[in-house]
Formats: C-alpha cells, sequence, structure tokens
C-alpha cells in the first residue's frame, strides 16, 4: 500500500482524465458488448460505473486508484469474496475478465497501468436504519463472514492496530505537512494520549479479515436478504470494527441495537462483550485515519473541491475536540467497568 500522496503518484493525471470511451473499451472484453449506456456511480476512492450491456446486464466497473494497491492486495480482496460466496454469505462477485477466470485487467494491458474489475450489479436498497429483525439477520451473516475471514489470511492487507491507524496516520500527517504549525503539537498529543489510552485494550483481540467498511451504505437489502457490497477496504482486524461499523451510534439505543445484533452473532460465533470496550477506540482511530485519507488525495480536483475546508486551524481545531472527547468517552466507559 503506498503511502504517497495521490497527485504525486506518475498515474494521477491518466485516474484523473478516465473517460467513458476508456471505460467502455475496457469493458468490452471476453465477448461482452456494451450499449454505450452508463451511469457513473458515487466514490471518492476510485472510479465506478454501471454499464449496460447488449445482452440486457447491468455490470459495474470499478477502476482502482493507482497506488494504493498491489495486485497482491487486489487479489486478496477477490479472493475473500469467493470464499464468501462458497460459504454462501450474499456479496457482489466480480467477474471473469479472461478465458483464465482473471478477475483484475489492465487498461491498455500494461501491468503498471490502471486496474479495474466488473462486478454484477446488484438490485435492492439502502436502508438507512434497521429493525431489530433485519439486526439479527445481520448479526447471523456477520458470523459467517468473520468465520470465512478467521479460515484465510491477506498478508498484503493492512492491519487494523493503534500503532497502524494511529502513530504511522499521525506521522503521514506530518510528513505531508497537513498540520499547521499552530495546532501540530496539540493534535499530535491528543493522538498520543488516545494510543495510550486504547493499546491495553487491543491485547489479546483476535484478528483476521473483516470487511473493514462495513457501513450501511456498503449493503444493500434485496427481496431474499442484504448483500455486502465494496471490500475495498477490506483490512485484518476485530471483530468488533464491522459490529459498530454497521451499528455506530454513541447513545444507548446505539448499546441495544449492537446487543441485538451481538444476539444473533454469538448462535454461531463467540464474541467476547470485552470487545466492545473497542468501540470508541476504533472510532478515533476512523477519525483519524480519514483525516489522513483526505491528506492523500487532497492534489486531486475532486478532493480539492470537496474538502475545500481541509487543513485549516478550523477543521484541525474540531478535530483537537472530538479526539478528546473520544478519550472522555474511553475514560468513561472503563469507568463503568472498573
Amino acid at each position: 500500500m503506498s503511502h504517497d500522496p495521490m497527485g504525486h503518484h506518475p498515474l494521477a493525471g491518466r485516474f484523473a482524465r478516465l473517460d467513458p470511451v476508456q471505460v467502455l473499451d475496457a469493458v468490452e472484453i471476453d465477448g461482452r458488448r456494451a450499449t454505450g449506456r452508463f451511469q457513473i456511480l458515487n466514490s471518492y476512492e476510485n472510479r465506478v460505473y454501471q454499464l449496460e450491456l447488449e445482452d440486457g446486464q447491468w455490470v459495474v466497473g470499478k477502476f482502482y486508484r493507482p497506488g494504493r494497491w498491489s495486485l497482491d492486495a487486489l487479489d486478496e480482496e477477490h479472493e475473500f469474496l469467493f470464499d464468501l460466496d462458497e460459504a454462501e454469505v450474499p456479496v457482489a462477485l466480480p467477474l471473469a475478465l479472461t478465458d483464465d477466470d482473471d478477475t483484475i485487467g489492465t487498461l491498455g494491458g500494461d501491468a503498471a497501468g490502471i486496474h479495474f474489475a466488473l462486478f454484477d450489479r446488484v438490485r435492492g436498497r439502502a436502508p438507512s436504519e434497521f429493525e431489530d429483525h433485519q439486526l439479527r439477520t445481520l448479526g447471523e451473516l456477520l458470523a459467517a463472514v468473520h468465520d470465512v475471514g478467521e479460515a484465510g489470511s491477506a498478508p498484503s492487507r493492512p492491519q487494523l492496530t493503534p500503532l497502524t491507524y494511529g502513530r504511522d496516520n499521525l506521522a503521514t500527517l506530518q510528513r505531508l505537512g497537513a498540520l499547521p504549525s499552530s495546532v501540530e503539537p496539540a493534535y499530535a498529543a491528543t493522538v498520543e494520549a488516545l494510543i495510550e489510552r486504547m493499546t491495553p485494550l487491543f491485547e489479546g483481540v483476535p484478528m483476521h479479515r473483516i470487511h473493514g467498511d462495513c457501513h450501511p451504505g456498503n449493503l444493500l437489502w434485496t427481496p431474499d436478504g442484504p448483500v455486502f457490497l465494496d471490500f475495498d477496504d477490506m483490512l485484518t482486524g476485530p471483530a468488533v470494527q464491522d459490529v459498530w461499523m454497521l451499528v455506530p451510534s454513541y447513545d444507548a439505543e446505539g448499546d441495544r441495537q449492537r446487543q441485538v445484533l451481538l444476539e444473533a452473532y454469538t448462535d454461531s460465533r463467540p464474541f467476547d462483550p470485552d470487545w466492545l470496550d473497542l468501540v470508541e477506540p476504533l472510532r478515533a482511530l476512523r477519525f483519524i485515519h480519514y483525516s489522513t485519507w483526505i491528506a492523500r488525495r487532497i492534489d486531486d480536483p475532486t478532493f480539492k473541491r470537496t474538502f475545500a475546508h481541509f487543513g485549516t486551524v478550523q477543521y484541525w481545531q474540531r478535530e483537537i475536540d472530538d479526539l478528546r472527547e473520544q478519550i472522555a468517552r474511553i475514560d468513561a466507559r472503563l469507568d463503568r467497568r472498573r
């Protein structure tokens, strides 16, 4: 995984200029023919298109941001998806692009170019809130996801730890000069205080393949139930990361919903209640990682427009306040446990 900002990657300009003609040319392999009808789907990280084929089928083409993942890391994403499908976990599968069943292509056939994949289109609705019966269904399926995740490995993918998502991200922000000098000491001290609080909580917690970005926007509810989408952020981490992202609320209702989900989860897979102590630390690490993600991409014109406020003193002061609030939440939960 590259830690260089997107704007410094040699393929940055080509990726920014990716146009429908290139996309349609990429799709038209292995006998596929596109009608020319397409829709651009929302994605900051990659370029994603929904495309119609002449046989009436619709597919989703994902063009991966260059420099982020190695081919091995992309293979591990697809391997996880096929492992899940074999275990009858509903996921959107990548399609074979060649007679050898390769699922990753490269624009122009150049191994150093922009990689892409095609996926079956899934039709369904994105739930804004979950009812209890839906939470129980998700609990059962998430246990199956983690059973599969535990049975394999992804050595080319990052691990979600206080070091990687905390201290390493802080070092990247400092290296990129993303922090104004007036707030850098306070931000760095706050991140270090968080890491000191949370590191003991991660000790002994099992790590395995997880979705990694399992928020409700990466689910579609179909007549047959939910389908998990977009394993682009798949990594090795604690099971509770997927749990809290499905049910992210801070409040008592969020706690109750997580318990409903976990009651179904634990019917088939163990879940230590102490792992819930990681919910607020993981939320804090996501805050840090999100800022670092923007900092790495800020040379991308789309990011410059969307995150115009990024890098200001006001932006970082809000981040400091949010992280300090997370420290208070972590302390409050641990005090209740004592």
